[in-house]
């Protein structure tokens, strides 16, 4: 029999077992739910599901409020920061392969241009000036 992964978003866990999971009660799980901290999926019977994903975010609550003393507001602030750094991480990542991908694109273009493998898309021609030496002498624009 093959081992299937669960996606982090499948709500699978009753709230029964999510809560033996982070070692919380049940009634605490409700709580969280009530006040927004936790969003679990629903049946619908109304029953809560919780996804593996909903787990690690109670085991980081627990953690929060047990271990570090951190009241439910502060932990609410906790998780919006946690997530909005993610958002900006995953953005910051997107520009950064964007810009990389331009450079190599200008890159080649500049390795183009100075091989004259390609004349430019508009058509225009190149041509290398050199500079030549000025005369010494006066000229009368006059």
């Amino acid at each position: 029999m093959m081992d299937r992964q669960l996606p982090e978003d499948e709500p699978c866990y009753v709230i029964s077992v999510a809560a033996k999971l982070v070692n919380l009660h049940p009634q605490t799980l409700r709580y969280y739910d009530k006040i927004g901290l936790i969003r679990p999926g629903r049946t619908e019977g109304r029953i809560r599901l919780y996804s593996p994903r909903d787990i690690q975010k109670l085991r980081k609550i627990a953690r929060l409020t047990e271990d570090l003393g951190v009241n439910l507001a502060g932990v609410e602030v906790i998780l919006n920061m946690s997530n909005r750094i993610r958002e900006l991480q995953k953005e910051l990542e997107r520009v950064r392969q964007e810009a990389e991908a331009e450079i190599r694109a200008l890159r080649q273009r500049i390795a183009e241009l100075e091989g004259g493998a390609q004349m430019p898309r508009s058509g225009q021609q190149i041509i290398n000036v050199l500079p030549t030496p000025l005369d010494n002498k006066e000229e009368d624009w006059g």
